[in-house]
């Protein structure tokens, strides 16, 4: 018998991974019928309502309402598949057994192990897991700090310390991290979803970069209402702010 594909709903505030997904979903026609999109929360719940989606991938981490904040606003929740950087509630999303947990940027092949387990249920008889986790992870009073990265390495996904990174700095291409010894890694988040989801003692200083202030040496006045930042780690790393940043620099120098 043929399965009727799932109505699939697309939550996210950044127009080019809703386009990445909707491609990707677009190699599966059999398992997913797109029936719409929503760049924020408020829009997100008059839609669905609208709609009445299966199934619905969502961003946690979005401005204003956030991922979490928007399913409390509904009556019936949909089956959900986040699609995020934000890492803090993997493990949970895992263990629930009807939540997958997909991140950014999506890949053909990750995507293709949650299109197996869609075939194997149907959201009716996970309602209830569903509510159930969530009712417990917005009962938490406060979220988990963050303490280190995941980085890719071929077949295998390393953690890095934060406590070991010194800057992030974005590329034409991609992002790179920089620890104290010196090492470079390549990661998977974007400069926006790092400066939403890292720890307050980072500090965006620049369009393309992130630091550790914990690293700072020295800040110098830099021509043209920028500073020089000068970091102590093993390459004694120099990164020159953005003059946008100075006002947000200045109040960390006034607060640490």
């Amino acid at each position: 018998m043929k399965l009727v594909p799932y109505k699939t709903l697309i939550i996210d505030d950044e127009p080019p991974a809703i386009q990445r997904l909707r491609d990707l979903l677009a190699d599966f026609p059999e398992d997913f019928e797109i029936s719409g999109v929503a760049s924020n929360g408020t829009e997100a719940v008059s839609t669905i309502k609208r709609v009445n989606p299966d199934l619905i991938f969502l961003d946690i981490q979005m401005i204003g309402m956030n991922g979490f904040e928007m399913l409390q606003e509904l009556e019936e929740i949909p089956m959900i598949i986040f699609c995020t950087a934000y890492d803090q509630y993997s493990l949970k999303a895992f263990e629930t057994n009807c939540v997958d947990y997909l991140l950014k940027p999506v890949r053909k092949e990750r995507l293709e192990l949650t299109v197996a387990k869609l075939r194997l249920f149907r959201k009716e008889s996970h309602q209830e897991r569903i509510m159930s986790f969530l009712k417990e992870i917005t009962s938490q009073s406060s979220p988990k700090l963050m303490t280190s990265i995941t980085v890719r390495k071929g077949d295998k996904i390393i953690f890095v310390k934060l406590d070991e990174v010194v800057y992030f700095e974005a590329s034409e291409k991609y992002v790179s991290l920089f620890t104290n010894q010196g090492k470079e890694h390549i990661i998977e988040q974007t400069i926006r979803e790092l400066e939403i989801i890292l720890p307050k003692y980072f500090l965006r200083v620049h369009r393309s970069s992130i630091i550790n202030t914990q690293y700072i040496k020295e800040l110098q006045a830099y021509f043209n209402s920028r500073f020089a930042i000068y970091l102590d780690d093993s390459k004694q790393s120099k990164i020159i702010s953005g003059r946008s940043y100075q006002t947000q620099i200045k109040e960390w120098m006034n607060f640490k």
